[in-house]
């Protein structure tokens, strides 16, 4: 298994870069631009949202899992904006080398569905790759539409493309979303739809690109946002899910790592090493599920609620992994980058092992005997210094 998991543990951390490739776009308060992985994460969400729009056909769990990797590409070739000049052919190439490249880190029988997943996206033939090629044409326009104050280059950007660029064929092919974007970019308020009804509630998870966490990415600087962390340890369950106990449904666990962190938008992060008010935090964040989910139709409110509160009372065994893989994340970083969290606030093996080794003992013991040992080894290094 060591051999394994290592090689699964390189590619996920390897997959880290996304959160530093940034987009054309920018978030919808115009702060700065939105990267590759946030982008990655509110496309799944947008997937999770649009379901009941999507033809009977379509397998949402498959389009979830071809939005979380359908950039990772771009860790090595870099975003390509539609509106400008370039070899498309070319970059296409590259593309595909960058998929053999990055999946290639993965055991082999991994990389061949992940690569033949990414090239289902990329052919854009079957109709899961068509639902999830649509919600891709959508999310950029609607983050300018959406904004405030949208940027006027921006909104020349979002013409173009209805008038003849990509996004064109939706309206044909998803007119509830073409017909909204002709409306909103002429200023018009049209009837509410299916599809209009559920952007408040996209448009609100914006946000969660601005709640900082304490954790930093990989290669230091910044300080990972909790939309691009939702991403990287959906990504971990997914590659991960081998070692998850019996009765575990990966497709609901992802929904849940999906969901799990949106009350941060109201309630923000809080450090699992800090001093907590857990009864005050618990409080916080049950009203910020209620308003945020309540921006849903009733249908999705309900069953994002549910998912939601699933994941917070750990008990079923679906939970319990995904508590797992999201106590499991951070000290894969930690130990990349010297320490991380733990040396910001003074962590002691002892805490390591009591907060974070608890709950992955739970919901994936076999991580936790792997990830054990590197522990007692860093602990026993620092002590030493």
């Amino acid at each position: 298994m060591t051999n394994r998991l290592s090689a699964q543990i390189e590619f996920l951390k390897r997959a880290d870069r996304l959160k530093s490739v940034d987009r054309a776009n920018t978030l919808l308060d115009q702060s700065r631009p939105e990267n590759a992985a946030e982008h990655s994460w509110q496309l799944a969400l947008w997937a999770l949202t649009m379901e009941p729009l999507a033809g009977p056909e379509v397998q949402i769990d498959r389009v979830i899992q071809m939005l979380l990797l359908h950039d990772l590409v771009e860790v090595v070739v870099g975003d390509h904006p539609i509106h400008l000049e370039t070899d498309w052919d070319a970059v296409a190439r590259a593309e595909r080398a960058a998929a053999e490249a990055l999946f290639g880190l993965l055991p082999a029988d991994q990389a061949k569905t992940f690569l033949n997943l990414w090239q289902e996206f990329e052919a854009d033939t079957t109709p899961d790759a068509k639902f999830a090629k649509y919600l891709d044409r959508c999310q950029p326009m609607f983050q300018v539409l959406c904004a405030p104050k949208p940027n006027p280059d921006h909104l020349t950007v979002v013409r173009n493309n209805l008038d003849g660029g990509r996004a064109a064929y939706l309206r044909t092919e998803f007119p509830k979303a073409y017909t909204l974007a002709r409306a909103l970019l002429q200023g018009d308020r049209p009837a509410e739809t299916a599809f209009s009804a559920r952007l408040p509630f996209l448009s609100e998870t914006d946000k969660l690109k601005s709640v900082n966490r304490a954790s930093r990415l990989l290669q230091g600087g910044r300080f990972e946002n909790s939309a691009e962390h939702s991403w990287h340890i959906m990504l971990y369950a997914w590659v991960l899910s081998e070692y998850a106990e019996p009765g575990v449904t990966i497709d609901r666990v992802l929904k849940m790592l999906l969901l799990h962190d949106i009350v941060e938008i109201d309630a923000g992060d809080h450090p699992i090493h800090g001093q907590v008010d857990h009864a005050a935090q618990e409080a916080e964040e049950q009203a910020a599920a209620k308003r945020l989910f309540g921006l849903l139709p009733t249908g999705e409110n309900r069953a994002f609620m549910s998912l939601w509160q699933e994941f917070e009372a750990a008990d079923s065994a679906d939970a319990r992994f995904a508590k797992a893989i999201d106590r499991f994340q951070t000290p894969i970083g930690n130990l990349e980058t010297g320490g991380g969290s733990w040396v910001d606030f003074d962590v002691t093996l002892t805490q390591v092992e009591q907060r974070v080794g608890t709950p992955i003992q739970r919901g994936a013991p076999k991580l936790w005997a792997w990830l054990r040992p590197q522990l007692t080894s860093f602990f026993a290094t620092k002590a030493d210094a």
